[in-house]
Order: C-alpha cells, then structure tokens, then sequence
C-alpha cells in the first residue's frame, strides 16, 4: 500500500498463527486411515508338528543309570556317591555292558546350573546320547 511520498508502511498488528481447529479432525482421519489400510502379516513359523503327551513307557530297572543330583551338588549314579570326573567313566563301562542304555537325570530344583551342565559335559564324553531328564508332574490344586 503508497503512503503519499512513495513509502509503504507495514502493518505492525499481524499476529502468525496456525488455525487448530481442524486438527484433531485431520489426526482423526488419518487415525482411521492407516487402520483401514494397514495390513498386520502373522508370522507362521515353521510347519512343526508337536508329538503328543502320552503316559511312557516303563523301561526296564536294568537299562536305565539314574543320577541323582541334589541341592548340595552331591552326584549320585545308582546309589552310588560318585565325583563329578568319575561320572564319564562309569557312564562309559555301563554303555559297554549295554549300549541302549538311559541315563535319567533326577535333579533338585534348587541345584546351581554349573554342577548339572559339568555332569552333561561328563555325559558327552561318555557319548551317552539317550538322556531324560525327570520331573514332578504339577497336580492342580
């Protein structure tokens, strides 16, 4: 706008701002876009199908070296008190006597994971590759 002498004069009252009103409206709707148009993909895994719960078998006493591993970390094959490094040697005179056999494992809950992975590394030497580890089945309460 000329002013008489050519100057133009600004208005110093403009105030900058952004009208709100809409944009809640505006948030809404691309709210209710990108639910629309979104596709959520499951991821399906691998085809695994899980074998049955089934009551076991009863293995004969013979067949089986059961070790005993309590909270003490006291090892125990057949009722036997045994160390930790003899566990591969006698494991492996009992896969020559008998190469089926089972080596069940009964540990104490409470028992610090270091003693049960020395006594499966004890195992693998042996090469005892059928084990079973045991446990309580939980009753309902």
């Amino acid at each position: 706008m000329a002013n008489k002498g050519g100057k133009f004069h600004r208005k110093s009252n403009i105030g900058q701002t952004i009208p709100t009103s809409s944009m809640a409206d505006i948030a809404f709707l691309l709210l209710v876009f990108f639910m629309v148009t979104t596709i959520f993909k499951l991821e399906d895994g691998l085809p695994v199908e899980m074998p049955k719960a089934e009551s076991g078998e009863k293995v004969p006493r013979d067949k089986v070296a059961h070790i005993w591993i309590d909270r003490l970390d006291h090892i125990s094959i057949n009722d036997n008190l045994i160390d930790v490094g003899q566990v591969q040697n006698i494991i492996y005179l009992k896969l020559l006597e008998n190469p089926a056999l089972l080596v069940a494992f009964n540990v104490d809950k409470n028992t610090k994971f270091e003693t049960v992975d020395a006594v499966m590394s004890q195992l693998k030497q042996a090469n005892a590759t059928r084990v079973s580890f045991t446990a309580d089945p939980e009753r309902s309460r």
